[in-house]
C-alpha cells in the first residue's frame, strides 16, 4: 500500500472557526463546515441565519471578521492572488436570480467566464457556449436572445450554464429553484442533478424548498443560532434533538421527502 492510498482527501470546501458580523449584529459565530468531493450539501435555516452570507464567504466574496475559509486545500483569502485567480476556474456559482448581465445576449453570459479567465480563441469559445447551452437542454437558436426575452425557468438555465462553462469541481447554488412554479423547479432540479451525476461535481446549496432539498442534498447542515447545530445525512440530522430541527422537518410532507435522499 503506497503513501497515497493511506492518505484522507482533502474536503472540497474547509470552514473552520468562521465568525460574521455587519455593526453590532453577529450573524456567524465559530461555525466549522467541511464538504467531502462528490457530496451534494443542502444548507439550510431560518431566514436571516445567515445561509447567503456562508455562501458568499466560502466563494470569497465576503470576507468573515474572523476565521478560515479553504477550497480545495487553499485559503480562498489569503493565497497569492494568482494562485486566487487559478482557484476561480474550479468553481461556479448560481446565484438565487440568475444575476445575468443584462445588457449582453445569452451567448455572451456563457461566454463571459471563458473570455475572463481563459484566453481562447472565439472560434472555440463558441463551441463551448453551444455545448453548455446543449447541456443545459437550451438551442442554439437562444444564444442571441437578450436576458429580458427569457422566461424565468430558461434565466435558470442560462445561468447554470454559465456556472459550469468553466467545468467547476464545486457548483454553488443560493435558492436554485427559487421563483420558479412548481412543474419548472422539478424539471431544473431533475436536470442538475442529471449534471451533477454525468459530472461529479460537488454541490454546496442553500434552499429553504423541501422538494428540492429531497431532489438533490446527499448531506445536509442546519444553520441555527449563529452556527452548524447539526450536519450530515438527513437521517443523523433528522436525529438532532433540537427545536429549529423539529420544526424545520416535523411535517408529514418534510419527512417523506427527507426519506428519499
Amino acid at each position: 500500500m503506497t503513501h497515497e492510498d493511506v492518505m484522507p482527501s482533502l474536503p472540497v470546501v474547509r470552514v473552520r472557526g468562521v465568525s460574521t458580523r455587519f455593526g453590532t449584529t453577529t450573524v456567524h459565530r465559530d461555525i466549522d463546515l467541511d464538504v467531502a468531493a462528490g457530496q451534494v450539501l443542502g444548507l439550510v435555516g431560518g431566514s436571516g441565519s445567515g445561509k447567503t452570507t456562508l455562501l458568499r464567504e466560502i466563494v470569497g466574496l465576503l470576507k468573515p471578521e474572523r476565521g478560515s475559509v479553504e477550497l480545495f486545500g487553499i485559503s480562498v483569502f489569503d493565497a497569492d492572488p494568482v494562485v486566487r485567480k487559478a482557484l476561480r476556474r474550479r468553481f461556479g456559482v448560481l446565484f438565487q436570480h440568475g444575476a445575468l448581465f443584462s445588457a449582453l445576449s445569452v451567448y455572451d453570459n456563457i461566454a463571459f467566464p471563458l473570455r475572463e479567465l481563459r484566453g481562447l480563441d472565439e472560434d472555440l469559445i463558441g463551441d463551448l457556449v453551444r455545448q453548455k447551452l446543449a447541456m443545459v437542454e437550451l438551442l442554439p437558436a437562444h444564444a442571441h436572445l437578450m436576458p429580458a426575452e427569457l422566461s424565468g425557468g430558461m434565466v435558470k438555465r442560462v445561468a447554470l450554464a454559465r456556472a459550469l462553462a468553466l467545468e467547476p469541481e464545486l457548483l454553488v447554488l443560493d435558492e436554485p429553484t427559487a421563483g420558479l412554479d412548481p412543474d419548472l423547479a422539478d424539471n431544473f432540479v431533475k436536470l442538475i442533478d442529471m449534471l451533477q451525476r454525468q459530472l461529479d461535481f460537488t454541490v454546496v446549496m442553500v434552499t429553504h424548498d423541501l422538494d428540492t432539498l429531497a431532489g438533490l442534498a446527499s448531506h445536509v447542515a442546519v444553520l441555527a443560532e449563529q452556527r452548524i447545530i447539526a450536519c450530515g445525512r438527513p437521517s443523523e440530522v433528522l436525529a438532532v434533538d433540537h427545536p429549529f430541527i423539529r420544526n424545520f422537518f416535523c411535517s408529514e410532507h418534510a419527512l417523506a421527502a427527507l426519506r428519499n435522499i
